[in-house]
């Protein structure tokens, strides 16, 4: 028995991080490209109604399965109930291999950097992505990569989740996760009309999906996060006023 749980547990990790690997490769790929290689042949104009689902299916899944229901769901679908942030991990992965194995090119170019420009916009997409991947990695890498799951069935205990992440880059901004995967979106040599609106699209989700999150910590961590908030900026790196004794509640 104890066998037979190490092999799932293994095999759901490698089926969670292979699709991983997949999924954030094809979008490195395509959106250093502008979207204009995606392999999508949709027939137009229902390809920008293909385009649209594709878009819209990664953030609306993502998001409820976070709620109480989706994570009872995570819970199920799998062998053992620990494996749910593998699941909800394996899923991600899977939904972002869709969107950009299957998106439907328009065949259109904007602008293509050329020269020290074309190196300058190669820098900062490794920027953005450096930022991303440095973001998670301060968050709790076993959470975001979905390793927490399958590492606690192959170990048969209860997975212990990461503390509320302080440190790094959490000290200047509460989501820099949500800003690096922005960014990751803006800052390729080529921009197309496919490129911009997904760019749009997911920028607007990535403001917002935190909201979500950042209502589910207040929950968790109480007067902890209050005043973590109180002191950190949301999403961009912005100067806070410094209260005073007036701004403070009467005792």
């Amino acid at each position: 028995m104890n066998a037979k749980r190490l092999l799932l547990a293994l095999a759901w990790g490698a089926a969670c991080h292979g699709l991983f690997a997949l999924g954030v490769g094809l979008m490195i790929y395509h959106l250093f490209h502008g979207l204009t290689r995606s392999w999508g042949a949709a027939p137009w104009p229902w390809a920008a109604l293909a385009n649209l689902a594709l878009v819209a299916q990664f953030p609306l899944a993502h998001s409820l399965l976070l709620t109480g229901r989706g994570r009872r769901f995570l819970a199920r679908i799998g062998p053992d109930p620990r494996l749910a942030t593998t699941s909800y991990a394996l899923i991600a992965s899977v939904q972002l291999a869709l969107v950009f194995a299957f998106w439907t090119p328009t065949g259109i170019v904007l602008w293509q950097a050329e020269g020290a420009v074309y190196w300058l916009m190669c820098g900062l997409f490794a920027a953005a992505w450096g930022l991303l991947s440095l973001a998670i990695l301060q968050s709790g890498l076993q959470l975001q990569s979905g390793m927490l799951g399958w590492l606690a069935m192959a170990r048969d205990r209860s997975p212990v989740f990461p503390d509320m992440p302080e440190t790094g880059l959490y000290r200047v901004i509460r989501q820099p996760i949500y800003l690096g995967f922005a960014l990751t979106l803006w800052t390729m040599p080529t921009y197309t009309p496919d490129q911009l609106a997904l760019a749009m699209l997911w920028t607007g989700y990535c403001v917002l999906a935190p909201l979500h999150k950042e209502r589910r910590f207040s929950k968790i961590y109480g007067d902890r996060f209050t005043a973590y908030r109180a002191r950190v900026p949301y999403w961009l790196p912005l100067p806070r006023k410094a209260r005073t004794d007036a701004d403070s509640p009467a005792q």
